[in-house]
């Protein structure tokens, strides 16, 4: 367990006159206690309380992962009789004293196996939406947690440099992303990574969101690659389009806008700054341009231990930015059933500026550039 990020939440708790925090499986119980379980049809929760008093709620067969000297939590297991696991709830809500008031969950990550059990046992709790206590908690970096996305990018770059090597005329959509997963593991990235990759070529670059299809490779495409690595619990988020062959001038046009729109972004933020500014200093060259309409998506998010968290940056965010804090900057122009362009960096606040943690070429290049021979 972490000492001085669970003072941080403690002191976050009585901020905000929270009761407690209920956390499943996921980036923020790992970010406390340095341990790692996933969501299946056993329910495992920790809860925390203004004291600094924890609990953590677990299957028996899960105990293992518990470091000798490193629970500063209560551990109640359980085996596998479900009608034995309510008893272990109370158990863990009359040790933690949880008897009224409000404890706080993560809305997108609380499902309703644990919020079922809590509510049961412990009828006088009002839970809560504990979001904006939790984005606190995470959303300045330190120097360790930079590093580690620093090298998330590397890992990333490199992986994608090896499957542009071997991409030809005629590869599918799909061969392409599995090559890319293959890399991108061979380049030292965690098996968790922060999203399938996206792949999409001539007319499905225009879906910012598409999924790898049977599409094949043909002259006169864009391609489109949005990818990311993981390192020790870190993630990279990045994006890059390329040329094939003699693509329709305004495609290569919207890539030098997009281009352009990516490097005013950048240079938009720093400390201190509302992160909406960088939202509206990249969309303003769309907009300019005459294609404000076809950036249609915010310009970035954040990003560390997931692939999306705070902070969000679109036009009306006046949240202040400050040194620590990891975000993507990604505008990009969509011209529905022809192509689209995105360009996807990420980055740190400093109180000069944004420091990239990407710098792989940015320009709409050709393909032709990266494959071997």
């Amino acid at each position: 367990m972490n000492n001085e990020r669970m003072e941080k939440l403690v002191h976050l708790l009585k901020q905000h006159g929270l009761g407690g925090v209920a956390l499943n499986p996921g980036s923020s119980l790992t970010y406390l206690t340095d341990l790692h379980f996933h969501l299946m049809e056993r329910p495992t929760v920790l809860l925390i309380t203004p004291s600094g008093s924890s609990a953590l709620i677990f299957p028996e067969l899960e105990r293992g992962k518990l470091q000798k000297e490193t629970p500063l939590f209560h551990a109640f297991t359980y085996g596998d009789d479900p009608a034995t696991w309510p008893a272990v709830f109370e158990r863990a809500g009359e040790w933690l004293n949880l008897d009224r008031g409000e404890v706080g969950v993560e809305p997108n990550r609380m499902r309703y196996l644990e919020l079922s059990y809590l509510q049961t046992v412990l009828p006088n709790i009002d839970f809560v939406d504990g979001s904006q206590v939790l984005a606190k908690l995470r959303i300045k970096k330190d120097q360790d947690e930079i590093a580690k996305m620093r090298e998330a990018a590397k890992i990333a770059q490199a992986g994608l440099r090896a499957t542009l090597r071997k991409i030809h005329e005629g590869m599918t959509e799909k061969e392409i992303a599995n090559q890319l997963i293959i890399n991108l593991l061979k380049a030292g990235s965690d098996p968790e990574m922060p999203f399938s990759p996206i792949v999409a070529m001539g007319e499905n670059s225009a879906n910012p969101h598409a999924v790898p299809t049977e599409r094949k490779l043909r002259k006169g495409d864009l391609l489109l690659i949005d990818w990311g690595a993981g390192y020790h619990g870190y993630f990279s988020d990045i994006t890059r389009t390329f040329t094939f062959g003699e693509v329709d001038p305004e495609l290569v046009r919207i890539g030098e806008i997009v281009l352009e729109a990516n490097r005013r972004g950048r240079q938009a933020g720093r400390a201190g700054v509302e992160a909406g500014a960088v939202d509206r200093s990249a969309r303003s060259v769309i907009a300019s341009e005459g294609y404000g309409d076809a950036f249609i998506h915010r310009t970035g998010h954040g990003l560390g231990m997931e692939a999306h968290e705070p902070p969000y940056i679109f036009g009306e965010n006046d949240f202040i930015l400050a040194p620590g804090m990891t975000f993507t900057i990604e505008p990009g122009i969509y011209l529905e059933g022809r192509g689209g362009v995105r360009i996807e960096d990420d980055v740190v606040v400093t109180e000069e500026g944004l420091e990239s943690l990407t710098d792989m070429p940015r320009e709409v290049l050709p393909l032709e550039n990266f494959i071997e021979g």
